[in-house]
């Protein structure tokens, strides 16, 4: 018996720093496998063709892929001149409302306040376009962006020209009903939050009206967040 612990020492003393490396180094091989195969998440890319008909211009009705946001030039709620090149290389999300809304706009811009407020330490903006720019004048807006605590570096509530806004909550966000030329009388009305990618590609849709669509929405940001940290990782890497 003492002899056999003998040699139980002897063997220790001689393999137990392989056998440590070892396991130490299969820890690590079996840990990367187990990333390695597990699936990433990714959000889906829309495109006209995916999102219903009737929110669609018969013209794009059945793109398949390429589909972004255009081109625009609009006020903001400061007298800003604001376009697309303002979010360049930038994730952010999307909504129509106007002022003096009295049913879902408060419901939503409270809403977007909270992601406001949950994001602040976060690279995405936001944007807010008024579906009524005849009344939402400059002043206008302002004194709503200070009424629900807008803060001006992360939040634009923009205003300009009504065919414009209109062609790109029809043509580019796909958030609103084509049928209207965004004339005098032409209205739309939408409770669509839009997420929106660095390459202006959109990647979600949400209830601005709803608490758990807004969670499923930071969750979404935060997904579309860490694809562009890993495909940053991945790229040093190689």
């Amino acid at each position: 018996m003492k002899k056999n612990k003998i040699l139980y020492i002897k063997f220790f003393k001689r393999y137990g720093p392989l056998i440590l490396i070892m396991t130490f180094f299969s820890g690590i091989v079996l840990t990367s496998f187990y990333f390695i195969l597990q699936p990433k998440i990714t959000l889906p890319i829309y495109s006209p063709n995916m999102v219903s008909i009737e929110l669609v211009e018969e013209d794009i009705r059945y793109v398949k892929k390429y589909h972004k946001i255009s081109d625009f030039s609009l006020t903001n709620q400061n007298g800003k001149t604001i376009t697309q090149e303002y979010y360049d290389n930038q994730i952010y999300i999307a909504d129509f409302f106007f002022t003096t809304c009295p049913s879902i706009c408060p419901i939503m811009t409270e809403n977007m306040f909270q992601i406001q407020e949950k994001t602040m330490e976060d690279n995405v903006l936001l944007v807010s376009y008024s579906v009524t720019p005849e009344i939402d004048s400059v002043a206008q807006l302002k004194k709503y962006a200070l009424e629900k605590g807008v803060n001006d570096n992360k939040w634009n509530l923009l205003t300009g020209d009504k065919k414009q806004i209109y062609d790109l909550a029809r043509k580019s966000y796909l958030v609103a009903k084509n049928d209207g030329d965004g004339g005098k009388y032409d209205m739309i009305h939408t409770e669509n939050f839009v997420l929106i990618d660095k390459e202006k590609r959109i990647r979600g849709f949400y209830d601005g009206t709803n608490k758990e669509e807004m969670v499923k929405l930071l969750n979404d940001f935060k997904i579309l967040e860490n694809s562009y940290k890993n495909s940053k990782n991945e790229k040093i890497n190689i």
